[in-house]
């Protein structure tokens, strides 16, 4: 863990009986108005490859569930698709700094997600006492996507979300676990590699989430990039732009907030920046009064 998060660090193990209960009494009004409702949430980035913050983001995934919230679980894996590329001696052809997806980088994307990732992930989520079921993109129609205007190969967006068999999976209890791999429009067979945080966006919007949270690898948006404590903690979405044209939103944060707009167009009340480096942020996030990362409202 990095200097930079000291300030989010405490050790929960040093809270006395009457902090634990104060901790409990806060997050109960919080299991109630979240119960039943359904909560997306886009797991990437560190807290995809450091295996003690993947076991806490299972744990917290798992918490949510038993408890009646209806958690939808997308993911990426650009650097797991890197490392396979690596050891098959793929090289990477490159248009503008964006990855060309050819028809054998494909067939690896699809392969590293949806049949080592995905599984991964629905194995973790068994282990810690979770019902979890693992999807693509192309199960049941779930993700249509076209070519993307700039040809990147097989890169697609998403053109239509079909979330009946998410919907059918949450109200038995399922915590459905989504790779990002879609299937082409009507009379394109094509399998398409989709951006993880964009398809999550569109499947809270088709599911009409109550909130939809990505998990990052930085505290939220800062003010001072250098500086954790200008975090801004909540946003109103008209604000974005001057933040933008200011370049306090600037660089990889802009198509994470962008995922937010188009969560909150689509009519997602709550979308939420959050680390996924710090252990437990998905609970803190939803459980506590001060909360975690950014919110844009």
């Amino acid at each position: 863990m990095s200097n930079e998060l000291d300030y989010l660090k405490k050790d929960f193990t040093l809270l006395s009986s009457e902090q634990w209960s104060e901790v409990l009494v806060q997050a109960l009004p919080y299991f109630k108005e979240w119960c039943g409702k359904i909560v997306v949430v886009k797991y990437g980035g560190n807290a995809m490859l450091n295996e003690e913050l993947k076991q806490a983001v299972m744990e917290d995934i798992v918490l949510l569930n038993t408890i009646g919230i209806k958690v939808v679980l997308v993911h990426g894996g650009g650097p797991e698709i890197n490392h396979m590329l690596d050891r098959v001696g793929k090289e990477s052809k490159f248009v503008d700094g964006l990855r060309y997806t050819d028809a054998e980088t494909m067939e690896i994307v699809q392969m590293v997600l949806t049949g080592k990732l995905n599984k991964d992930i629905v194995g973790i989520l068994l282990q810690k006492g979770g019902k979890a079921v693992g999807l693509s993109g192309v199960d049941a129609g779930l993700l249509r996507a076209k070519k993307t205007d700039k040809d990147l190969g097989f890169v697609g967006e998403v053109t239509e979300v079909q979330p009946d068999i998410l919907l059918s999976m949450l109200d038995r209890g399922f915590i459905p676990v989504v790779s990002t791999v879609a299937l082409g429009e009507q009379g394109d067979d094509a399998r398409y590699n989709i951006n993880a945080d964009t398809a999550a966006a569109k499947i809270a919007v088709a599911l009409h989430a109550e909130k939809f949270v990505q998990l990052t690898n930085v505290p939220g948006i800062l003010r001072d990039v250098n500086d954790p404590n200008t975090l801004i903690k909540r946003i109103e979405k008209t604000a974005i732009g001057s933040l933008k044209a200011t370049g306090i939103i600037s660089g990889g944060m802009i198509p994470k907030i962008d995922c937010c707009l188009t969560a909150l167009e689509g009519g997602v009340p709550r979308t939420h920046i959050v680390d996924g480096r710090v252990p437990h942020s998905l609970l803190i996030e939803m459980f506590s009064d001060r909360g975690i990362g950014t919110m844009v409202y």
